[in-house]
């Protein structure tokens, strides 16, 4: 509760709760790790790209559950649950189907952070849905230019 009650207080002394400014580092340190895991599949080059990103998208998103474990609710910590199982089951369709099932994942996973960033949803989680915002980002904008041009990451 204590989180929470600091969470209002410092909007209502009209201190920006994570503005961009705040959010900097967690910023470009999204920016840093899309891109090496834009590069992962070069260290996992027994794995087709798309298997790799695919890993990647279920890891993220299944980030969230420990968090909404440390959150302690247990609707929060059911709704991260399923929410990370979907993104498994999209991240397995994007390896079996078409990649573009990955860029669609990281580009859902990146609303998904947006929104939570916004709401709050699960307690604690001030820099992260920002930084995990652009790592999805990042790998959905170079997974997509790969497949624009030609580039083939199933194999």
């Amino acid at each position: 509760m204590a989180v929470r009650n600091e969470r209002h207080e410092d909007r209502d002394n009209g201190h920006s709760v994570g503005s961009v400014r705040d959010l900097r580092g967690p910023l470009l340190a999204g920016f840093v790790v899309g891109v090496l895991q834009v590069l992962s599949p070069f260290g996992l080059w027994w794995l087709t790209p798309a298997t790799v990103y695919a890993m990647g998208l279920a890891f993220i998103a299944a980030v969230y559950v420990g968090f909404s474990v440390a959150d302690g609710r247990p609707r929060v910590i059911a709704v991260e649950c399923v929410v990370a199982g979907a993104f498994t089951v999209v991240a397995a369709a994007g390896v079996t189907g078409s990649v573009w099932i990955l860029v669609a994942g990281f580009a859902g996973h990146a609303a998904k952070d947006f929104w939570q960033h916004r709401t709050r949803y699960v307690d604690n989680t001030r820099w992260w849905p920002p930084f995990c915002a652009v790592v999805d980002i990042v790998v959905a904008a170079s997974i997509a230019a790969a497949l624009l041009t030609g580039a083939g990451l199933d194999g």
